[in-house]
């Protein structure tokens, strides 16, 4: 599944879909190289780039010049950070920025930035003349590890997340290890939070070498860092080779959604809560919830906690500022799930940290109690 070019550094994770397979390039230096990367792919020199102001600020020159290197011209539109711009405004203002720009069916459209740009402007290409290929250039490690690769693109609604959108795989992703460092503390760990996530849905080792590594990894170790991008990766990409539109297996992936998704909402998808944060205090609730149902160990959930907390994340619902609503109010948002199916809710559970399995069987009173003791917990 990988290839190693140990001169550069940089390592490939192959997502087999047939006639849609695509390559995911991980390691240093991709951005001053992304013209060599992405011009082979063009039927003309020339990119459209979809990016946000604080990415466009730190990174769109670094990203003209790599790509002029190569001989490919680029036009860019920023739009604003955060997870508000998945919006219907903010996508029209993206396609019609693309028509503006003459991107035909044979063009390229680059997401240049997070999960946001990554979902908006893989919907934006989606929906352009019925379908445009795109590239994703993740900067956060989230997207890097999680939102770039598996094709699911699409904007929030008010009545929850992703509830718009579609399927659309990239052409390429290139994941330079080298942007992590300019990331906030804060959005760093929270993307790590999907980093643990894929430990705790299907590797014990996985997550047994995190919290050994967790805190120098998080500290700049480039090299750990760089493994922990990879893996993730992998073990997406093979998931998603095998369950490309969540009918099965690939479902594991929502570990900590359910929960997570619920918290986004009920924070207004706003600076409060970030959806990798939401996404960690969601995998504590599943194990909660499994352990509840003596489907697991009754340490395990403190185990996930412990870990999130050596790591200086939120692992309590009382650390989400501004509070919640109640338990009551939470079930409502998660009835709003993508993921509920005639009628009922699903979640990931675990029988131990890397066996998890999905569930629709989950009674009403055990989600409230641990719902209830969570948000009770100071």
């Amino acid at each position: 599944m990988m290839q190693a070019e140990t001169a550069s550094l940089v390592e490939t994770v192959e997502v087999a879909l047939g006639a849609r397979s695509y390559k995911v390039r991980v390691g240093a230096g991709l951005l001053a190289r992304a013209g060599e990367e992405i011009a082979p792919l063009l039927a003309r020199p020339r990119v459209a780039v979809l990016s946000e102001e604080r990415v466009a600020a730190l990174h769109l020159e670094a990203l003209r010049e790599g790509l002029g290197a190569a001989g490919v011209a680029m036009s860019a539109l920023a739009l604003p950070p955060g997870e508000a711009t998945k919006c219907w405004a903010q996508l029209e203002r993206a396609v019609e920025w693309l028509l503006e720009e003459r991107v035909e069916r044979g063009d390229m459209v680059v997401a240049f930035g997070g999960g946001v740009i990554g979902d908006l402007a893989g919907f934006a290409a989606a929906i352009l003349r019925r379908g445009v290929r795109f590239v994703q250039i993740p900067t956060t490690l989230l997207a890097q590890v999680d939102s770039s690769v598996g094709g699911k693109t699409g904007i929030n609604s008010p009545a929850g997340k992703n509830l718009i959108g579609a399927f659309h795989q990239p052409s390429l992703v290139l994941a330079d290890i080298d942007l992590l460092d300019t990331l906030p503390r804060r959005d760093f760990l929270a993307g790590y939070g999907e980093v643990v996530k894929y430990g705790l849905l299907g590797d014990a080792d996985f997550f047994a070498w995190l919290e050994r590594h967790g805190p120098a990894l998080t500290g700049g170790d480039a090299a750990l860092r760089a493994q922990a991008v990879r893996h993730s990766v992998a073990m997406k990409a093979a998931i998603v080779a095998r369950d490309e539109t969540e009918q099965g297996e690939r479902a594991l992936l929502n570990l900590g959604h359910t929960f997570g998704h619920a918290l986004e909402a009920a924070t207004g998808y706003s600076e409060r809560l970030l959806h990798g944060e939401a996404v960690a205090l969601g995998c504590v609730l599943a194990f909660s919830l499994s352990a509840r149902l003596g489907l697991c160990a009754q340490e395990l959930p403190g185990r996930v906690a412990a870990h999130l907390a050596a790591m200086g994340m939120k692992h309590l619902l009382a650390q989400v500022p501004g509070g919640l609503p109640d338990s009551e109010a939470l079930i409502d948002l998660m009835a709003q799930d993508k993921k509920v199916v005639a009628g009922r809710m699903r979640f990931v559970l675990a029988h131990d940290i890397g066996r998890a399995f999905v569930s629709d069987a989950v009674p009403m009173e055990a989600l409230r109690a641990v719902l209830d003791e969570a948000l009770a917990a100071g």
